[in-house]
């Protein structure tokens, strides 16, 4: 057998005894042959003995400490790290074992260490790539937590896919119960496990800095990241081993969480043991998280292991955290019998992540002849790599099937009287669970005054057979009696005529763009005019518009009205390209200033709230007039310009044109709390456009020059602009927000309000308005009405959301017929007309 490694891999030998000066000398014996032959003859022998051992025992050894690369190559190496844990049969957790100091942990951990070294060297592979083996803690059962690394060359880096988990396990599974039954002090291990961990979480107790053991009680008790509430120090590695009373567990909330947003680089881990083995993960988070969702864990016993890795050069603050035990029972139980004809249930400890292990079982009754209607106004059962198909971790099973991941809506019915809801939570990866409701109903009258879709949910009977898909699976525009001046499409569903042959498949099967003028063969401009398909990408612009090199690779350099161009004047033909975090532009200017448009703080989707959450629209800003409080909106496009609308300040009153009887809110969410977050700027300038019109509200378009600059934050970050060449497509969902009356002709809003509208096409846009839009403005809303930015939400923004998963302001509340009438959508200020007027004005 080959040489193991010993002593927490010192690349110790084994014993091997030299023959030293003296066991080479014998006496002397004076004059005798016969003694300088012998002398001669042990001389020989040792040479040989000598170098026989040094070949069979000394030189493999060497070999051994020369192929195995220490600690500080790690940079240069690629590091493999396996996690996991062991049970020791027939051994007693002792107290002492806690503190990786004292004799007891380093006796116990240094022989554990031993075992694995060499379990390990009897696989040739994996001891060739052998670094170290680690006992990071103890616990009760008894319970010993390993890791295990290895480091391969850069030249040899295509044996790292060799290198897995399964071949990890495998030889630890075969020989390490051998090892520990050899032993000096000898162990029965049973149930070792190992998964692949990141490096930078492998901590040696013994050695470590940043490691704390911290002991939870039923008292509240806190700690917090390394630097806090300043940034924290680049390349951080702490961690935190929490321990509660047996028969406990434990729960961890952080009142404050600001990590950097790239989990690859910098996170927090959470797992519910005292290892990092991804089978016992309960999350892994970073970014920065509003206090209105703050991130709240609990394990499902009395261990917890947290991990604070930084690698990015931009610091935050990091967290501010508290702890303590709870009892473990309440934690595990859930569920229940529910009588009442309405209630509401939850996942255990809802709105905290639910604890891992847990399994609950809800039995709704209602009275013979009614059914159950259970709706989830917050559904997130979120695992990586888990597919919402198969739910084969967590999940939710009603009436047979098994529901997980996120989901903006879930409203299910019953088949009978009674209902059997279960949840069951595994071992790894926890979320924040779900809130719902449930209600008794009528099944001969489900949703009283309202449409019933085939999912159970209610919707207004107004939206049937409108030609949206309301209910989500299509129940409400399916067979529908199409009204006069209505399209049939092939599979039943009705559209306005003037949707037919305007190049978008409204019908979802083509059939409203089947029978229109142009030809298999040819292609359509988007002007309407018809032209053979060799015309595409052709180099050459064959449409009045260009639309036929939109988008073509092969068109490089050529402009057309959908090319993005560079600061250098050149021209890119693809769809979107600013800001889509790909450089496309040689001077890399459709990527510049794109500082915009994104959320800093985390949200969760709430199903149907029209409440707008703290941060949740961060360039949203309130404008006030004198002592009349919010009269228009605003949004942030830079530190110190803000975008609105001119007719909040064409009036004939002429006093709403001074700047100075204007001031600002950004970060505001409620208009009558004063909130830190919100910064109050005044108002230096105000720029109209010059050709704004107050009867047709054409170029409804205003720029805010602040008095002093805004402090970008989690509340307060400006939209991102986009070009001329930004396509918005009909269909497309955006958001319209604001403080607006609720309803028409109804009070103001106290909360920000938000409502998710769709574009509609320009034709229809222009049927529906009897032709009073121009080229700059652009409906959007719902042809059924209900939903509809109202009075107060003047110079507001609507903002979509980009592929790259960055908002663009798309338009600016302008007018509309009432609010949220039938076919009168809101009207609005279409910036992609605008974007060189607001460069020239503000720079921006």
């Amino acid at each position: 057998m080959s040489t193991a490694m010993y002593n927490n891999c010192q690349n110790g030998n084994e014993n091997v005894t030299f023959l030293g000066k003296d066991s080479k000398m014998p006496s002397k014996q004076k004059r005798t042959g016969l003694v300088v032959g012998l002398v001669l003859g042990l001389l020989v022998l040792a040479a040989v003995a000598g170098f026989l051992i040094w070949w069979f025992a000394v030189r493999p050894n060497q070999l051994q400490q020369d192929s195995v690369p220490k600690m500080g190559a790690q940079r240069n190496l690629g590091t493999l790290v396996f996690s996991g844990e062991m049970t020791l049969v027939d051994a007693t957790y002792k107290p002492e074992y806690n503190d990786p100091k004292s004799l007891e942990f380093r006796e116990t951990a240094d022989a554990l260490q031993d075992i694995l070294n060499k379990t390990i060297a009897n696989d040739n592979f994996l001891f060739k790539y052998y670094n170290k083996s680690v006992i990071s803690a103890f616990s009760d059962g008894l319970i010993a937590y390993h890791w295990i690394r290895f480091d391969i060359p850069p030249e040899q880096s295509e044996l790292i896919p060799k290198l897995t988990a399964d071949r990890v396990l495998e030889t630890l599974r075969r020989g390490v119960r051998q090892e520990g039954k050899r032993s000096i002090q000898a162990f029965t291990i049973i149930n070792i496990t190992a998964s692949i961990t990141d490096p930078r979480m492998a901590r040696n107790p013994r050695d470590s800095e940043c490691l704390f053991r911290l002991d939870a009680t039923s008292t509240i008790q806190k700690f917090q990241s390394p630097g806090y509430p300043n940034e924290h120090p680049v390349q951080t590695r702490c961690q935190w081993q929490i321990r509660a009373p047996e028969g406990s567990a434990i729960m961890v909330k952080f009142p404050y969480f600001y990590v950097q947003d790239s989990c690859s680089t910098d996170y927090v881990f959470i797992f519910d043991s005292l290892s990092t083995d991804t089978a016992h993960a309960i999350t892994q988070n970073c970014g920065h998280r509003p206090p209105t969702n703050p991130l709240e864990v609990i394990s499902s016993g009395n261990l917890m292991l947290i991990n604070f890795i930084t690698d990015s050069t931009v610091q935050r603050p990091g967290f501010d955290a508290r702890y303590n035990a709870i009892s473990a029972i309440t934690a595990a139980t859930c569920g229940g019998v529910l009588n009442n004809l309405t209630g509401n249930f939850t996942t255990p400890f809802y709105p905290s992540f639910y604890p891992p292990m847990v399994d609950c079982t809800w039995n709704i009754n209602v009275p013979i002849g009614m059914k159950i209607r259970v709706k989830f106004t917050m559904f997130r059962l979120k695992e990586p790599g888990v597919s919402i198909r198969v739910c084969n971790k967590d999940y939710v099973q009603i009436n047979g099937t098994k529901y997980c991941g996120e989901r903006s809506a879930l409203t299910l019915n019953s088949n009978s009287n009674n209902m059997v809801i279960t949840f069951h939570s595994d071992s790894s990866y926890t979320d924040k669970g779900f809130s719902a409701q449930y209600n008794a109903y009528d099944p001969q009258n489900p949703c009283p005054g309202q449409f019933s879709c085939a999912t159970g949910f209610c919707i207004s009977k107004e939206l049937q057979c409108d030609g949206w898909n309301d209910c989500g699976d299509m129940s409400d525009e399916k067979k529908c009696k199409c009204e006069e001046g209505h399209f049939v499409c092939d599979n039943g569903i009705c559209k306005p005529m003037y949707w037919v042959c305007d190049q978008v498949n409204d019908c979802g099967d083509g059939s409203d763009e089947r029978q229109c003028s142009c030809q298999k063969n040819q292609f359509r401009c988007t002007d309407g005019t018809c032209l053979p398909n060799t015309v595409t990408c052709n180099g050459a612009r064959d449409c009045a518009d260009g639309s036929d090199e939109a988008s073509c690779k092969e068109s490089a350099g050529m402009c057309t009205d959908f090319s993005f161009k560079c600061g250098n004047d050149q021209c890119v033909n693809k769809l979107n390209a600013e800001c889509d975090k790909v450089t496309d532009c040689l001077d890399g200017s459709d990527e510049k200033d794109c500082d915009c448009g994104e959320r800093p703080y985390k949200h969760n989707r709430i199903v149907g709230g029209q409440n707008a959450d703290v941060g949740e629209w961060p360039w949203q800003v309130s404008l006030h007039f004198q002592t009349s409080g919010h009269v228009c909106g605003a949004s942030i496009i830079a530190n110190k310009w803000l975008l609105s609308a001119s007719h909040c300040f064409m009036s004939e009153d002429l006093s709403y044109r001074e700047p100075g009887n204007w001031m600002t809110y950004s970060g505001m969410n409620d208009q009558q709390k004063e909130e830190k977050s919100v910064q109050i700027r005044g108002v230096k300038n105000i720029i109209t456009h010059t050709d704004y019109n107050q009867m047709t509200y054409d170029n409804d378009i205003a720029l805010l020059e602040l008095t002093e600059p805004l402090v970008f934050s989690s509340t307060v970050h400006p939209v991102c602009l986009p070009s001329n060449s930004h396509v918005f497509p009909p269909g497309m969902p955006c958001w319209v927000t604001g403080w607006g009356a609720l309803r028409e002709g109804g009070n103001t809003a106290t909360l920000l309000q938000k409502a998710e509208v769709k574009i509609i096409n320009d034709t229809v846009c222009d049927t529906v308005t009897e032709g009073q839009v121009t080229s700059r403005m652009l409906c959007s809303g719902f042809l059924s009405g209900g939903v509809d930015a109202c009075q107060g939400d003047s110079g507001g923004p609507l903002v979509c959301l980009s592929e790259a998963n960055i908002w663009f302001q798309c338009g600016i509340v302008s007018w509309g017929e009432g609010c949220a009438r039938r076919n009168k959508p809101g009207v609005y200020t279409r910036l992609t007309k605008f974007r060189q007027w607001i460069r020239k004005h503000a720079g921006v």
